[in-house]
């Protein structure tokens, strides 16, 4: 059966046209109906309309085999009718009614019989109007099939319907609550909400109703009807059943559409509770908005439902809003909020007024037009959904609208924010009448005159006050009863135990050492002197000594460098080779003479070997309020004096271990940390006018921390590597006993600190 209509809306004001609406709405230089006329042009059959202006005109299918085309602003006399059947020709016969539109206008109504199920199409050409629709015997095409006629069936909504009443009674044990339309009902959601009392929803796209908001039922499970508008859309009609029980329901739909039925069955003797079911008692396939829409765009047909479903009208998405300017949005992306069924508007130059007071006509809306509404619109739009049409005009000429029952009340933007404003203000103006109360608050955890900042910005109205009492950390507050509770909230909100966390820190620091020294020495003495009769065969020099340090095989092993007594009892001179190790640990001698003491020769071996490492541990701790700093220090103050202009001044420099913290627990039980950590220590070693250095290792960071758990904040490591050598030139390259003129010395240093973080989270 043919459920769907299809309506047409154009209004086409040609340039130059002599149309004009008074105040009212009525027409006053109205057209004529000329004729109507039929033809066969090619492959379409062909009415024209002629009046004796250009009109504006309101299409609609009713029925399958029916076409209406209704003419604004014409008187219907002696026209010339000039239809002519033709068996090739869809369109079997005519009829033309004088009337009336809602604002008095007077209107022409051409009613159009099809031969059979056809879509026809409407265009304008000045003051003709055309009806178009394939031939009955339309040609093949060049492969032999006959091509499609362009016909078929809107998945649109059709005209708006009107709630007459609601009826209930039993069949056998299940309740059937019944909606009765003036037209069809489509129902576009059915929704039982699982919280809350038990109760059954319906949105029924481009509807409205002649019923009061609530209609009493009583009859199990149905206690209460209750019909208005939907708060998500006004163009959408609400129907909420409130139910005693929970249960299994099926929705059905007469075969004219003009009746919806709810049917709830007994829950024995159904399916589980809260299961909407078909009349064929399978489950009731609602399509989604989106999928409808989606399909629609797609040229693709709804999903059938199941077999022995309920056959009723397929969902529709929720009705647009036009109350405020929103964002434009890409058509694609827009259009899923829109459920009207499709309209073609050409306006130029037309009433703004007329043309909101049409759409009143196709919506079947109660509408309010402010009247200070003035203007004309001018837009072309092909098959858009008439409510997306009205919100387009209505953004385009800054105008929006309020709902107030089932009428909606047109006006502009302006007049909305004023209306809007003069409301707070008249809000505010009874909320500030109210007597002034006082009120006292001790607080326990929180400062007093750390709240008070808080509450003066957020609760308290321009009437209000705060004094505190930092003795006994009180809150004296004066202000309405309302803000009295509001502030009493706030305050027990803001005044509670902090959590407190405990920081420790682990600074530890290790030195490896390691030095490795090997030398050499040599001394010698030779002598020519007549008392050795050793003398030189020269009148000059006759006699000589040369000598570097000597010493006997009983010789202590000497510094290098060092003049010592020799053999004979003089002094030495210095080494020959003084290649020694300062400090060492280990040496050898050996020291050759002659015997009458002419030639001394000595070497002394030095050697020294060291290691050693060390691990130094510092663990400051330290516990707090969250978001509180804390600070521990340890350690030693170093006098530090100054001299200017003839005074001594003394100052003191830390040379501590200290830790500076500030914690903040988050909601995820962890901590952020603000941390310092510092060890500074004195080094005497390098003193300067007895004021040593201080060595210092810092860390200054924030981290987020897990609760219990450890992290490395810092580290150094310092490693030193030195090697050195000492050569008697020319000597050192003697082979095999190079090494005996010699000195090597390898050193090698390394020193690493860390410093790791542990919080704690302390909870009262």
């Amino acid at each position: 059966m043919y459920r769907h209509t299809t309506v047409l809306l154009c209004l086409v004001l040609a340039l130059g046209a002599k149309a004009s609406l008074t105040a009212g709405g009525a027409g006053t230089d109205g057209a004529t109906l000329r004729k109507i006329a039929s033809s066969v042009e090619g492959r379409a059959g062909v009415i024209a309309i002629e009046a004796s202006a250009p009109v504006a005109y309101v299409a609609a299918q009713p029925d399958p085999r029916t076409f209406v085309i209704e003419l604004r602003d014409v008187e219907v006399r002696g026209f010339a009718d000039h239809f002519k059947a033709d068996p090739r020709h869809p369109f079997s016969a005519v009829a033309v009614e004088p009337g009336r539109a809602v604002d008095g206008v007077a209107t022409a109504r051409v009613s159009v019989a099809l031969s059979e199920p056809l879509r026809p199409r409407v265009r304008s050409s000045r003051n003709v109007i055309y009806v178009e629709a394939d031939r009955l015997d339309r040609p093949a095409d060049r492969s032999g099939r006959t091509p499609p006629r362009l016909s078929g069936v809107s998945t649109s909504v059709g005209p708006a319907a009107a709630i007459l009443r609601v009826s209930a009674s039993r069949r056998g044990a299940a309740t059937a609550v019944t909606l009765h339309g003036s037209a069809r009902l489509a129902a576009s959601s059915v929704v039982a909400p699982q919280e809350g009392a038990p109760r059954l929803v319906l949105d029924l796209a481009n509807a409205t109703s002649t019923l009061p908001g609530r209609n009493p039922v009583g009859q199990d499970p149905v206690d209460t009807v209750h019909i208005g508008l939907s708060a998500a859309s006004p163009l959408v009609t609400e129907v909420v059943m409130d139910l005693t029980r929970r249960g299994p329901y099926r929705v059905e739909s007469s075969a004219d559409g003009r009746e919806l039925t709810v049917v709830f069955d007994d829950p024995a003797a159904g399916p589980s509770p809260g299961t909407p079911v078909s009349a064929g008692s399978a489950p009731r396939t609602m399509a989604s908005p989106d999928s409808a829409l989606r399909l629609a765009q797609a040229g693709q047909p709804p999903a059938a439902p199941p077999q022995g479903a309920s056959q009723g009208p397929p969902a529709q998405a929720p009705a647009s809003q036009a109350a405020a300017p929103a964002p434009q949005q890409p058509a694609a992306a827009g259009q899923g909020r829109f459920t009207g069924f499709p309209v073609s508007l050409d306006f130029q130059g037309a009433d703004l007024r007329a043309v909101l007071r049409t759409f009143s006509e196709i919506s079947g809306l109660n509408v309010v037009i402010d009247p200070s509404i003035q203007g004309t619109v001018d837009v072309a739009l092909r098959d858009v959904p008439w409510d997306q049409a009205l919100d387009i005009i209505l953004r385009a000429n800054r105008l929006g609208y309020t709902v107030d029952g089932t009428v909606v009340r047109i006006v502009p933007l302006n007049v909305l924010a004023q209306e809007q404003a003069e409301r707070q203000k008249l809000a505010e103006a009874q909320a500030l009448a109210g007597e002034l109360q006082t009120i006292t608050r001790t607080l326990s955890y929180a400062r007093a005159e750390t709240v008070q900042p808080l509450l003066t910005a957020t609760v308290l109205s321009r009437r209000g006050s705060i004094t505190t009492d930092q003795r006994t950390n009180t809150l004296i507050i004066t202000d309405l009863p309302e803000r009295l509770t509001q502030a009493g909230g706030l305050i027990t909100t803001l005044d509670r135990p902090e959590p407190q966390v405990e920081i420790e820190a682990r600074i530890v620091q290790t030195t490896r050492d390691f030095a490795q020294r090997l030398g050499v020495q040599w001394g010698a003495t030779g002598r020519a002197v007549p008392e050795l009769g050793n003398t030189l065969p020269l009148g000059f020099p006759n006699q000589a000594t040369v000598g570097g340090r000597t010493g006997g095989a009983t010789t202590g092993v000497p510094a290098g460098g060092e003049r010592q007594q020799g053999p004979t009892g003089g002094d030495a001179a210095a080494t020959v080779v003084g290649l020694g190790v300062t400090g060492a640990t280990s040496g050898i001698g050996l020291a050759l003479g002659a015997i009458n003491g002419a030639l001394n020769l000595d070497v002394i071996l030095s050697a020294l070997e060291s290691s050693g490492q060390g691990r130094l541990l510092s663990t400051p701790k330290v516990t707090t309020q969250n978001n509180i700093e804390a600070q521990i220090t340890q350690g030693i103050q170093i006098p530090i004096q100054t001299v200017a202009n003839n005074t001594v001044t003394v100052t003191f420099r830390d040379a501590a271990l200290s830790l500076l913290v500030q914690p903040q627990i988050t909601a995820a039980n962890t901590v952020i940390m603000r941390i310092t950590v510092e060890n500074a220590s004195p080094d005497f070693s390098r003193s300067v006018n007895g004021i040593p250095p201080i060595d210092t290792q810092r860390a200054l960071t924030q981290v987020l921390v897990n609760n219990g758990e450890t992290t490395v904040i810092g580290g150094i490591y310092i490693s030193r590597e030195q090697a050195s050598q000492g050569r008697t030139p020319g000597l050192y390259r003697i082979p095999l006993l190079g090494w005996l003129f010699q000195r090597n010395e390898v050193t090698d240093e390394s020193r690493e600190l860390l410093i790791f973080i542990t919080p704690r989270i302390i909870r009262l």
